[in-house]
């Protein structure tokens, strides 16, 4: 849904689970809108498929992961006449028909029965260190009518299963895909790098335009109740943990005054900076969210500076 140039954000939507939707004490407290209700990720992803198709966006392919899975998205992106590389799990079941090769069973198992001639090196696109080398194998399940399912748009569209293997580690992936009769590997594999090129773009953009109010609830889900007792909070703005401050001498007593210093606002690159922190397990969680205190304190006290100095000028 975006040219090989960028990757501009066109909508989103906020997946809450059930044990938030079902506390509206806890959604008004995050500032959650009244009229967000629980829903499906397969179920939200149709929904903003069925926005750009009434916004007339022009775009011919979709692809996404695992998490959204397949039935609901699949119905609506063939009734709209759009090819589709959605990512499914190995234990997915596919069949072929009215193939020279049949074939039959899970993915893991069609994709452990391949001979090394059936895989192919193929590029998804250009990654920060260059061409997203893969393996990759491509069988064509079916052909079918698609006016079965968009009376609009005739003619022979094909079922198939893709399937990725890393190189280094031989670990799989696996795609089923609609595409019209013909359609190359080359193509389907470029369509499916495409949502690593959007990913990307997530990571870097998807929050810098988010207000206050959303980016503390996100916040508030990464650090848990359990984890703000664990960690209790009570560097706030001061010194990081002893373990932590290798500089500061063991005996030394740190004042702390009565009311806790203000705080600068939270960026982007902070709640990445907690998050990947806590994914890696390799430091305790109480000293993790008192260094961020401490920097985000540290932050405000040379922005209230900087400005100080300006208004000197």
């Amino acid at each position: 849904m975006s040219p090989a140039t960028a990757t501009p954000i066109i909508d989103r939507a906020l997946y809450l689970p059930k044990i938030w939707t079902d506390d509206p004490a806890r959604l008004k407290a995050a500032h959650v809108s009244d009229d967000v209700g629980f829903a499906t990720k397969p179920k939200l992803a149709a929904r903003m498929i069925g926005r750009a198709l009434a916004a007339h966006v022009p775009f011919a392919w979709v692809a996404a992961d695992t998490v959204y899975g397949v039935s609901e998205v699949e119905r609506v992106l063939r009734r709209a006449g759009k090819g589709y590389v959605l990512g499914v799990t190995g234990d997915h079941l596919f069949h072929s028909w009215d193939k020279p090769q049949p074939v039959a069973g899970s993915a893991l198992a069609i994709a452990e029965a391949l001979q090394p001639s059936d895989w192919q090196r193929l590029s998804a696109g250009a990654g920060t260190k260059g061409p997203r080398l893969h393996d990759w194998a491509y069988l064509e399940l079916a052909d079918l009518e698609a006016e079965e399912f968009d009376a609009e748009n005739p003619g022979v569209w094909t079922r198939g299963l893709l399937i990725r293997r890393h190189i280094a580690n031989g670990d799989l992936a696996f795609f089923t895909t609609w595409c019209p009769a013909g359609t190359p590997i080359e193509t389907l594999v470029s369509v499916e790098g495409h949502r690593w090129a959007i990913e990307d773009r997530l990571r870097d953009r998807q929050e810098r335009a988010w207000s206050r109010s959303q980016r503390e609830p996100l916040l508030a889900w990464l650090a848990s109740p359990r984890l703000a007792r664990h960690a209790r909070l009570r560097h706030d703005g001061c010194h990081p943990p002893a373990r932590q401050c290798h500089t500061a001498p063991k005996n030394e007593t740190i004042s702390r005054e009565t009311a806790a210093p203000p705080l600068i606002r939270w960026s982007v690159q902070e709640v990445r900076r907690i998050a990947v922190r806590l994914a890696q397990r390799r430091i305790k969680p109480a000293h993790i969210i008192a260094w961020s205190l401490w920097r985000r304190a540290h932050q405000a006290a040379a922005q209230s500076a900087h400005f100080k100095s300006k208004t000197q000028l």
